[in-house]
């Protein structure tokens, strides 16, 4: 016999409810995350679902960025109570909780009918690459982030990504375990970092004016060891850099909206902080 659907209210999580969400997660068969899931909730709104015996039944994250653009993120619902409408459920509260003119996120397979009957649509492809970096170059042309760069990038993120995320970019450069910029006579000519994610690294974000700056801000962010790197199709110069060095397809997901389109620049977003994040 299965489970009775949880029908309690959507709440509110805070970080007392990071174990639970981690759980959830790995009954999904997803990592911990946890270095992810403690800047989520430093940044986000994270609700959740009780199933009445101490655990979650589902997750969902809405990180606003002002008024303009809100991620959607961590979709999660437990096996048992899987396909009878918790998912739609939640991420119907947080739609009308946002109280953003746009949405976005990232689908999987499984996750995108689901966003497409909630009136979601698709406005790209992504392609996760995994693997070993082989000979990246060495540190030169970019530098350490200091806190006198923090307001150019701020200015650069929020032209480029279509919405003001200060508080996210205040968090970058003690959330990524590298973060580098590159400066020249007009400027802030990009950034990028590298952060550490269940024992592999993930290159981003990385937001640079033009293909050359961005290609030399992932060889000088790019550690030792395992790597992803999360690329939209619009960059087949960071596909073509990745089988470069090495690196494999993983999996392909699908870049959605939702309302107002939004006002980014694809051309100079290189790669996301994370798809959980854009």
């Amino acid at each position: 016999m299965s489970s009775p659907v949880p029908d309690g209210p959507v709440r509110l999580l805070g970080i007392d409810d990071l174990a639970a969400c981690q759980r959830l997660a790995e009954d999904r068969e997803w990592g911990r995350e946890d270095h992810k899931w403690r800047f989520l909730f430093s940044v986000g709104d994270i609700y959740g679902i009780d199933d009445g015996n101490g655990e979650l039944a589902a997750t969902v994250v809405s990180t606003p960025y002002g008024k303009d653009v809100a991620a959607i993120s961590m979709v999660l619902v437990a096996k048992r109570f899987e396909r009878r409408g918790l998912g739609g459920r939640i991420m119907r509260y947080a739609m009308d909780n946002a109280g953003t003119s746009s949405l976005c996120l990232t689908a999987t397979e499984y996750g995108r009918p689901l966003y497409e009957r909630l009136g979601f649509r698709s406005v790209g492809l992504c392609t996760t690459y995994k693997g070993t970096a082989e000979e990246t170059s060495e540190r030169s042309v970019s530098v350490p982030v200091e806190a006198a760069d923090m307001a150019a990038v701020h200015a650069l993120d929020t032209e480029v990504f279509g919405a003001d995320r200060a508080r996210l970019v205040e968090g970058l450069p003690s959330f990524c375990a590298t973060f580098r910029v590159v400066r020249d006579e007009t400027g802030m000519a990009g950034f990028g970092g590298a952060w550490w994610n269940d024992g592999r690294a993930v290159i981003g974000p990385v937001i640079a004016r033009d293909s050359e700056t961005a290609l030399t801000l992932v060889d000088e962010v790019v550690p030792a060891g395992p790597i992803r790197l999360d690329i939209d199709h619009r960059h087949p110069e960071l596909i073509a850099w990745s089988e470069r060095h090495g690196l494999s397809p993983a999996f392909t997901t699908t870049i959605m909206e939702y309302g107002d389109a939004i006002e980014s620049d694809p051309s100079r977003l290189y790669l996301p902080v994370a798809q959980a994040l854009g």
